[in-house]
Order: structure tokens, then C-alpha cells, then sequence
């Protein structure tokens, strides 16, 4: 444990109630200081979320000569440079522990001609980049960096950068989307072809900001998708909608405590990211989702969610790119349910900001629940509704371990504590002042 560690304990509790605003999604708040900041004029942008992570990315575009300013009403605006006008930043841009920021920047840079330097914490220095760096290399951007291709990385942009078709090896919307941002300033159409469909908020903001981009639906039940160079992205507002990843939390939390019934108005409702909304359902959880709408094209709607019996089923591993963020907390439901819970091909699990994997197993045996575990695999037997608990869970600096694990100290039996609660800040900021508003007991331990 570092000594800037925070441990935080939460304990058994009951009758969560209430309704809740959970923060702005944080793959469409990256996205929207970044093409932002690439448009003519300013966009104004409500319910950004305020996380560590995307603060990096506002950082990061600042340093390249955009304006991004925070107003009273808790608005933002991004007066943009341009496509093709980012300056050469005169210091080292720190991504703190954002992949998405890393990997979609260096998309971005790949195309201009300037040069810059990225770091992170010690969590993102740990995570592969040779994924983003092997397409973008061919477009003609130059990189230096460690062993592994992992950050600190030094990258020269593309003077003229090239158009390419390019197969993802793995199904990753950080990937795709790092290509084709890299393709809008190349001359030419750049193609991806995704085998799996991944998160789709590139996509679809691209749209928005005037981009030209063509989904074209394969075979194979994946897309080949065209983004047509040197566009002229003009400024456009958006409202940013709730972060389905972050609502898994508090939605866990309902389902599994006896006597819970809360309300989630706004919630982001993009198909590519609800595979978790499907499985709890699928487990017997009651999860309502009412009002259905657009805004800002993304789907939104208002969910509710009451406490229920849930039980252990097969999760398909297709369904794994549309909730890779979230089964951290559904292995704790899992682990709560009657029978066993299968969850195949997530092999993606281990390079995330740990290696969720091996950490999740190590957190579920720490507190009693019985687990199985392959190299894309996690098999959890659940207790039927008692876990132990009493365990310490070591979170590798990862946001949602954290909380995840603070979910399951709220049903198990003796407290769960984990080692660093710190890393929330990260994403989910309001994550303990919100829970304990509904009725749950996390404390500093």
C-alpha cells in the first residue's frame, strides 16, 4: 500500500432508497473536449463529466491551444482550432490513468505535424499502446517509447498522413476510434473493419460535429466503417447523457440490498454499452427502463431498479465489448446469486487499468465466494444471497475494483475493505457522497 493510499470499509446495509443523478458519461465527455476542440467555433457542452480523466483530456487540448473554460451554471465551452490546427504542446502531457485519452490523442496527433511526449500514472504506463501504434505507424506518424510499446512515448506526427484500411486484431473502441480520428486529416477515405461491434460514440459524434462517416453492416455481425478525410468539423452543442458504466454501481447495489428501490433519471442507453442492463435482467433483476429518447444523439431513458433474487446464468462471450467496463461489479453480483455465473471471452478484462481478471478472482476469494478462473474466462459459484465478506481487496489503482468491491461490503456478512479508494476519483467522483445519500455505510478505513 502507498503511503497516498485511502482504504475505505463499507458495511452491511438495507432499504436503499432514492433517486439519483449519476454523473455525465465518460467516453462521450472525452469525445466531446476532443472533437471539440478540433471544430470551427464554440461548442457548449452541459453534464461533462468533472472525473480526473477527462480533466487530463481538457488539460491535454489546452496545452494544444484550445480554449476550454468552465462556466458558473456548470456549463463548458470548447472554442476550437480546427481540423489541422493543433499546436506542438511545450511541456509533457500527463494522461494521469486514462487509456481512452492516451489512445484517442495519440489518434489525433498521428495526423498533425507536431511532435510531444505522453506519460500517465503508474497504472497507464503499464498498459499496452503497440495496439494504437502499429496502425497509426503505417499512417506515417514516427514513435520512441519503453519496452512493450508502453508510455512515457514520444510521437512525431504524419506531415502528410495516409489513408489506410485497417482489420482490428481485437475488439477495441479505443483502437478504432484512435484510426479514425487519425483518418480525418489524411486525404483519402480511412476504413476500419471491427469483427465484434465496439462502443460506437466516435461514431455518432462524429455525426454530430458534421463529419462524414459511412457504417457499413458485415456478414459476420460486424461493421466496416469510412470516415472521410479533411472534413470542416464545425462547433455544435451537446448535453451529455449518464454514464451507463457508473450507474452499474448504485444499480448492483439496489438489486442485491433487501428492500431497495432507486430512481436513475438520463441514463445513456447506446446499444454497445448495455450488455450489463441485459445479463441482470436476464439473472431475474428488475431493472425498468422508462422514457425512452435522443439526445444529443445517443439514446437516453430513466431506469428503475428494485431489490430482487437473482440467479446464476451463462453470460455469451459476444455480449463481452458491450459491458468490458462492468464485470467487475457483476462478478460481486454473481457471488450473490443463486447457482453459478459463467463469463466467457474476457480476455480484454486483462489489460485494462489492472488485470481485472486475476484481480476480481483474488478480491471474490478474499471475502469466501468460491471462483474459477481460465485465461478468458471467470466461473463464480454463488453463496444464494450470503457472502462472507471480511476480506481486504487490493484494486491495482483501479477505479472500478474499488467500487465494486465497496458494493459487495454492502451485503456481505462482516465488512469489505479496499486497500485505495482513491482511484475513483478518477471516474465516478461522487461515487461515496451519492451512496451513502441512498442509504449505504462506506466509511474511510
Amino acid at each position: 500500500m502507498s503511503n497516498s493510499a485511502r482504504p475505505m470499509k463499507s458495511f452491511k446495509s438495507s432499504g436503499l432508497k432514492g433517486e439519483i443523478t449519476i454523473p455525465g458519461d465518460k467516453s462521450i465527455s472525452h469525445r466531446s473536449i476532443m472533437l471539440g476542440s478540433l471544430a470551427v467555433g464554440r461548442t457548449t457542452v452541459k453534464g461533462l463529466l468533472e472525473g480526473e480523466d477527462v480533466l487530463s483530456t481538457a488539460a491535454a487540448f489546452r496545452a494544444m491551444g484550445a480554449t476550454i473554460e468552465k462556466h458558473q451554471d456548470g456549463s463548458w465551452t470548447v472554442d476550437g482550432v480546427g481540423l489541422g490546427g493543433l499546436q506542438e504542446p511545450e511541456d509533457v502531457l500527463d494522461m494521469g490513468n486514462s487509456g481512452t485519452s492516451a489512445r484517442l490523442i495519440l489518434g489525433i496527433m498521428a495526423s498533425h505535424n507536431i511532435s510531444a511526449c505522453l506519460t500517465g500514472d503508474g497504472s497507464l504506463r503499464k498498459r499496452p499502446m503497440k495496439r494504437v501504434t502499429d496502425p497509426l505507424g503505417t499512417m506515417g506518424a514516427e514513435f520512441h517509447c519503453r519496452s512493450g510499446e508502453r508510455l512515457p512515448l514520444y510521437i512525431k506526427g504524419a506531415q502528410d498522413v495516409l489513408p489506410i484500411e485497417y482489420e482490428l486484431p481485437m475488439a477495441s473502441a479505443q483502437v478504432k476510434s484512435a484510426v479514425l480520428l487519425a483518418g480525418l486529416n489524411a486525404r483519402g477515405k480511412t476504413t476500419v473493419i471491427e469483427n465484434k461491434p465496439t462502443r460506437d460514440h466516435t461514431e455518432r459524434m462524429l455525426t454530430h460535429f458534421g463529419g462524414e462517416i459511412a457504417v457499413e453492416p458485415m456478414e459476420n455481425g460486424g461493421n466496416r466503417i469510412t470516415v472521410t478525410g479533411q472534413p470542416e468539423l464545425t462547433a455544435a452543442d451537446l448535453i451529455v447523457p449518464s454514464d451507463p458504466s457508473s450507474s452499474a454501481f448504485p444499480m448492483v447495489a439496489a438489486l442485491l440490498t433487501e428492500g431497495s428501490e432507486i430512481q436513475m433519471p438520463n441514463i445513456g442507453l447506446n446499444e454497445t454499452r448495455t450488455g450489463l442492463f441485459t445479463t441482470l435482467r436476464e439473472m431475474g433483476g428488475e431493472v425498468i427502463i422508462e422514457n425512452e429518447r435522443i439526445a444529443g444523439g445517443e439514446p437516453v431513458g430513466d431506469i428503475t431498479v428494485r431489490s430482487s433474487n437473482l440467479k446464476g446464468i451463462v453470460v455469451p462471450p459476444e455480449r463481452a465489448p458491450s459491458m468490458i467496463d462492468e464485470y467487475p461489479v457483476l462478478a460481486v453480483a454473481a457471488a450473490f446469486a443463486e447457482g453459478k455465473t459463467e463469463m466467457r471471452g474476457v480476455e480484454e478484462l486483462r489489460v485494462k487499468e489492472s488485470d481485472r481478471l486475476s484481480a476480481v478472482v483474488a478480491g471474490l476469494r478474499a471475502n469466501g465466494v468460491e471462483v474459477e478462473e481460465g485465461e478468458d474466462w471467470m466461473v463464480v459459484h454463488g453463496t444464494g444471497g450470503k457472502i462472507p465478506g471480511g476480506g481486504m481487496v487490493e484494486c491495482f489503482h483501479d477505479h472500478r475494483m474499488a467500487m465494486s468491491f465497496l458494493i459487495m461490503g454492502l451485503v456481505s456478512e462482516q465488512p469489505v475493505t479496499v486497500e485505495d479508494g482513491s482511484p475513483i476519483e478518477t471516474s465516478f467522483p461522487i461515487f461515496r457522497d451519492l451512496m451513502t445519500g441512498l442509504g449505504a455505510k462506506i466509511e474511510d478505513a
